[in-house]
């Protein structure tokens, strides 16, 4: 499974310190989705702690398994199967990716497409390495030609199959953020109430931490430390999508792994799209959604999807907003402009 983005600079600050009592917090990083995984819970004893986090530890290398999209697995073998045109019995937990794949790839109105997993092998970003150079451009136009969705998926039961070989099924977009939503169930269901589930930058937090809420920082896109701030509270989860995240130069141009399905070539006009929200998934599949939409569509693309909170730089460095950030995001390094919009009433689907 293509797991790309790795940090977009979470700042926890005074973890386990700032005068409070030493046993009061508690904080463990795992591996997991091909990036680190920080786990950081208040309010709980160590032994607690390291057996709640142990199951988390255990729920992710399952689910890393049975969901890499280029490594032996269960997703892997539905792909083979769709490529050889054969149905196949599948697990529920991938059935259930699927259907929340289809839902996000038609609010998306097809900007954020699970089906394109060959694209992404042809441009060499489903493998740990990526390519160096472009992709024939007559590779790209075969595969638009072929125009793989999920929604050519049909599921009768457990059994999957496709009319169309060319679908190729990766949910790197959004997979992280449903597994990180089922750990902090997992921890919730254990008794601990404040915590942060931070997978290499995209988070969901509950509570605070202690008397003071959580402070997370977004990263800027140049890498040049965090760009923004902002104090969280309750339940919110934190999603970025950005081209620096995974990518390769090519005689002086950038080259990110966000792919632009209406095209076969990656997204540009932004730089990275930080999405709040209290789905995980969908923040997840909404940032990836909105940075393929750029600056002139990203706004229609929200009101579809039911996203409220969301940050987008241009590649000019412009920050465009929703109002509903506003107090909220606190730049730490200026941007060449701020937009800030209102979205208005969702289309509701």
């Amino acid at each position: 499974m293509n797991y790309p983005r790795l940090f977009i600079g979470l700042a926890i600050a005074c973890i386990g310190g700032c005068g409070q009592p030493p046993d009061t917090s508690y904080q463990q990083q795992l591996f997991a989705f091909g990036t680190l995984v920080d786990i950081t819970l208040y309010g709980v004893k160590p032994a607690q702690a390291r057996q709640a986090i142990q199951a988390v530890d255990t729920l992710f290398q399952q689910q890393h398994h049975d969901w890499h999209a280029w490594q032996r697995g269960k997703l892997d073998d539905l792909n083979q199967a769709i490529a050889e045109g054969r149905s196949v019995d599948t697990d529920p937990s991938i059935i259930t990716l699927i259907q929340m794949g289809q839902r996000y790839e038609r609010l998306s109105h097809g900007l954020f497409n699970p089906a394109i997993g060959h694209l992404l092998k042809v441009w060499g970003f489903e493998q740990d390495e990526p390519n160096r150079v472009p992709p024939d451009p007559k590779t790209v136009s075969r595969w638009l030609q072929a125009a793989p969705s999920t929604a050519q998926l049909h599921i009768d039961g457990s059994r999957v199959s496709s009319g169309n070989p060319a679908v190729k099924l990766d949910f790197g977009g959004f997979a992280k953020g449903y597994s990180v939503a089922m750990a902090v169930n997992l921890l919730e269901q254990r008794g601990i109430r404040n915590l942060i589930v931070n997978a290499g930058g995209d988070l969901c937090l509950r509570g605070r931490h202690g008397e003071r809420p959580w402070r997370i920082g977004i990263r800027s896109p140049d890498g040049k430390g965090v760009l923004a701030s902002m104090d969280l509270e309750g339940a919110h989860c934190v999603f970025t999508s950005g081209d620096y995240e995974r990518y390769f130069e090519y005689q002086g141009k950038r080259y990110s792994h966000i792919l632009d399905p209406r095209t076969g070539y990656p997204a540009e006009g932004a730089r990275s799209v930080t999405v709040l929200a209290n789905d995980a998934s969908l923040a997840d599949a909404a940032a990836t959604a909105l940075f393929v939409a750029g600056p002139e569509g990203w706004q229609d693309i929200a009101r579809s999807m039911g996203i409220d909170d969301a940050l987008l730089i241009d590649a000019t460095g412009q920050a465009h907003m929703t109002e509903t950030l506003t107090g909220l995001v606190h730049f730490e390094q200026p941007p060449t402009g701020i937009e800030t919009v209102t979205l208005g009433a969702h289309e509701r689907h």
